[in-house]
């Protein structure tokens, strides 16, 4: 396989950081997984690290080959992953157990799966438009399905952090599943906190993604989404991956690898080779945008 692939998490303006990320991969198969840790609820922050940590290893022990049936290997992962956590609050005694939001994605064979829980994101990014999605768990997402809000209007909504699914807690997880996704040359898939998908519009991050690499870009933009909270950043967090030519020598191939060889990352930077949600975004603020974005750039040490 060829890709290229960004990952990193930001504190933001919060005193800890609950987000957890992680990617990993054999010759044959690509893991990408992020988790948030609730901030409301006791040791967000381990619950994630228990999602994370889980998934990954759960792939490592499976993945050796290309994997049967890669939605029920995400959904076992996230069910076992959720009885982890649960474990972790009974064996520490805690009065309420942590809980995360969670979303896990496969590549192989040139096609892409995943499943989620809470309101995470993944977005798949073709030629700068949005072609497919996740949708999230949660009660701003419920009124704008039924018409009672915008989109615009659930990022300032007093319920906008209210989850329904989520790992932990004495509710197993609702876990959805996306369709079998054939990927082209030049896809990108992201997967993000809502640190910043909330400050990030898809038709933002797709316009750049037209000019730029993922890992060029992807610096810029986590610093504009945190000046956009002006203050009150959440955590952000994003791991990212454009589909590459498979034939351009120029990108590192897995295929180099041994068979039972795996390549882990956390919040490190490195090289490998339908309906969509509303934006209330003008042509005016995503040039402004650009050219903030494209100054910020240009001050990350390289």
């Amino acid at each position: 396989m060829r890709f290229t692939i960004f990952q990193d998490s930001r504190i933001g303006d919060r005193k800890g950081n609950e987000d957890r990320v992680g990617y990993s991969y054999s010759r044959d198969v690509l893991l990408m997984v992020i988790a948030d840790g609730m901030g409301g609820h006791m040791q967000g922050e381990v619950a994630a690290e228990i999602a994370v940590s889980e998934i990954t290893r759960r792939f490592q022990q499976e993945a050796r080959n290309r994997l049967k049936r890669p939605f029920d290997f995400l959904v076992s992962a996230i069910q076992s992953a959720h009885r982890a956590i649960v474990s972790h609050a009974v064996a520490q005694n805690l009065l309420e157990c942590p809980r995360t939001t969670c979303v896990a994605c496969l590549v192989q064979g040139g096609r892409a799966f995943w499943a989620h829980a809470g309101d995470s994101r993944l977005y798949v990014i073709r030629r700068g438009e949005l072609v497919a999605f996740t949708q999230d768990h949660s009660r701003v997402q419920q009124m704008i399905d039924a018409g009672e809000i915008t989109a615009e209007a659930a990022t300032r909504h007093p319920d906008r952090n209210k989850i329904y699914s989520c790992l932990g807690g004495v509710v197993p997880p609702m876990i959805d599943t996306g369709r079998d996704f054939a990927l082209e040359v030049g896809d990108t898939i992201m997967l993000s906190t809502d640190g910043f998908w909330a400050q990030i519009p898809a038709v933002l991050l797709g316009n750049m993604l037209r000019k730029q690499t993922v890992v060029a870009v992807m610096p810029g933009l986590l610093a504009e989404a945190e000046r956009r909270a002006q203050g009150e950043s959440d955590n952000l967090t994003v791991v990212a991956m454009t589909w590459e030519n498979q034939d351009d020598p120029n990108v590192a191939d897995t295929e180099s690898m041994d068979d039972e060889q795996f390549a882990t990352s956390t919040n490190t930077t490195q090289q490998l080779g339908t309906d969509v949600p509303a934006d209330d975004v003008t042509d005016e603020d995503i040039e402004r945008a650009i050219a903030e974005i494209q100054n910020a750039i240009k001050k990350v040490p390289r």
